[in-house]
């Protein structure tokens, strides 16, 4: 796979923070300064894409966030931070680690309560002024409660036999996306798979996600080939929503179906994971993605 439009400008735009031990970037006092915004239409350029060829979100789950109370009493817990996929920037991921770890000696409000609601309002404020897209934030203390996710989907690795398939590519080839051809008239298909590996585009470290994938429409794909084509990723430098996007425009362009929807939930690092999805219709996408009191429930290797 050849580089990809502005490529150069987005690794030198995300690369703000990269390398640099200590000093101001670790600042344990609240900073917003520390965020950095990427324009989406840098990534989406050399796919064709306007951002208007479908809805969605993007779902950060920050498992490392924590302020003290006027009294010095440590506040902890999870954080979910959604953003629209329409905003006109999204935020690079060390420099959301850094602003959050800003809150860590940040005295906010009299009591546990105050200070949770102020990180609320602080990182929804921050996150909307930043990303031009209104974000919303709430943090969760405990694991106690529902935890949502997918439900009704079929791993692949169940309705086909993944080890007499012959992988061969690893650059994001979506010529692997063969058509069914033994079915007729409208099929849905609503599949998952574990197999999704990517790399970060600054640092190259290895992503590791699970994708999941609803498609509706007179021409499907085989298993044997969503399998070929998600591995086809492994050695593809891409950031996690640019990844969701790249599968979700090729799934349109092979079968051009009526309706699609795309995530891809990916495992934690450095406290962080995100969670890209994508989908041609807003009543595709399952409120646990979009509702800030949802928790978004995470797969096993997760």
């Amino acid at each position: 796979m050849t580089k990809v439009k502005n490529y150069d400008e987005v690794v030198s735009l995300a690369g703000k923070h990269l390398g640099k031990v200590g000093g101001a970037g670790y600042s344990d006092q609240y900073n917003p300064e520390l965020l950095v915004k990427i324009p989406r239409y840098l990534n989406r350029e050399g796919y064709g894409l306007t951002g208007k060829e479908f809805k969605g979100y993007d779902v950060w789950n920050a498992y490392e966030v924590s302020a003290i109370t006027e009294k010095g009493l440590p506040v902890s817990g999870m954080l979910k931070i959604t953003c629209p996929a329409d905003s006109e920037f999204h935020v690079e991921s060390k420099s959301i680690k850094l602003y959050l770890n800003s809150f860590n000696m940040t005295a906010l409000g009299k009591d546990t309560e105050e200070c949770i609601d102020l990180i609320e309002s602080r990182v929804s404020k921050d996150l909307t002024e930043l990303l031009e897209g209104v974000c919303s934030a709430k943090m969760f203390l405990s694991d106690n409660g529902t935890a949502h996710n997918f439900t009704g989907y079929d791993e692949i690795g169940n309705i086909c036999d993944l080890d007499t398939i012959e992988f061969k590519s690893y650059k994001s080839d979506a010529g692997q996306l063969e058509a069914d051809k033994t079915t007729t008239g409208v099929q849905e298909i609503k599949w998952q798979s574990n197999l999704l590996r990517s790399n970060c585009r600054v640092t190259n470290q290895p992503d590791w996600g699970d994708v999941f994938i609803r498609l509706k429409g007179s021409s499907i794909p085989t298993p044997e080939a969503i399998a070929k084509y998600i591995v086809s990723h492994r050695q593809v430098s891409h950031f996690h929503e640019e990844i969701c996007e790249m599968i979700y425009t090729h799934l349109k362009q092979a079968f051009n179906p009526e309706e699609l929807l795309v995530s891809c939930l990916y495992t934690r690092r450095g406290g962080i994971d995100i969670n890209p999805v994508r989908a041609s219709h807003a009543y595709l996408i399952p409120p646990f993605f979009y509702d800030s009191n949802l928790r978004l429930g995470k797969t096993l290797r997760q």
